[in-house]
């Protein structure tokens, strides 16, 4: 089995197996990470891959897996960008009940329409 070695921000170079790698991959841009679990902190570590390193490492036997971007992202985009006053101005209307119910009523009635 082959020896795999990375490196944990908080232990510096670890070895590893292929089965403690996983290496995912985007459908739509083809950017790739490799993670593992520190075996000797158990934090999950998370690094970008460049394409060769994908190639070595799933040539070693690590499993790879894809993903696609959520499709919000492509959603059309309308209206004017939120401020930092609309962040604040929503997170009031949160813990104003009678704000929060007025805003939920506003909701349904633009829903019905």
């Amino acid at each position: 089995m082959a020896t795999i070695r990375a490196s944990c921000a908080e232990c510096g170079d670890v070895e590893l197996t292929m089965v403690d790698v996983r290496v995912r991959v985007c459908s739509h841009d083809n950017q790739g990470t490799y993670s593992f679990r520190c075996p000797r902190c158990r934090m999950v570590v998370v690094k970008p891959a460049e394409p060769r390193t994908i190639e070595l490492l799933v040539a070693s036997g690590v499993e790879m897996s894809t993903w696609d971007l959520p499709a919000e992202l492509r959603e059309p985009r309308r209206g004017a960008a939120i401020t930092h006053d609309d962040l604040l101005d929503f997170h009031q209307t949160l813990y104003d009940e009678d704000a929060f119910r007025g805003a939920l009523s506003e909701l349904a009635s633009i829903g019905e329409s």
